[in-house]
């Protein structure tokens, strides 16, 4: 069982981690999202999203840009950061589901990278 969070912009994953308000956060087993479910944060920080991860224990969390001082903490805490990430939740969870979401990604509607 693997946990995601993905930093959000409304639908799309949010293209800076430190200006992202709302994370969604997927319990993955087999290939399926057992459990989903979004998180508002009261006022959008890196330090923030971070202790989010770090309390819901995540094992991977999916952003646009982020600061190489967090992208080290996340590492740090044995997080994997797929940074610099474009597109649809819906489609980067289905990448990350198969196994070929990679940082750099971009996803348009309706197509893989």
């Amino acid at each position: 069982m693997k946990k995601i969070l993905i930093a959000l912009h409304g639908d799309e994953v949010s293209p800076r981690f430190d200006q992202t308000g709302e994370a969604w956060i997927g319990t993955i087993h087999d290939g399926a999202i057992m459990r989903r479910r979004n998180v508002v944060l009261p006022q959008a920080s890196s330090e923030g999203l971070c202790h989010l991860a770090v309390t819901e224990g995540v094992d991977a969390i999916v952003c646009g840009g982020i600061e190489d001082e967090f992208y080290q903490y996340l590492h740090w805490k044995r997080i994997t950061v797929y940074d610099n990430v474009i597109g649809p939740m819906e489609q980067v969870a289905q990448a990350y589901m198969e196994g070929s979401l990679a940082a750099g990604a971009v996803f348009t509607e309706g197509e893989q990278p």
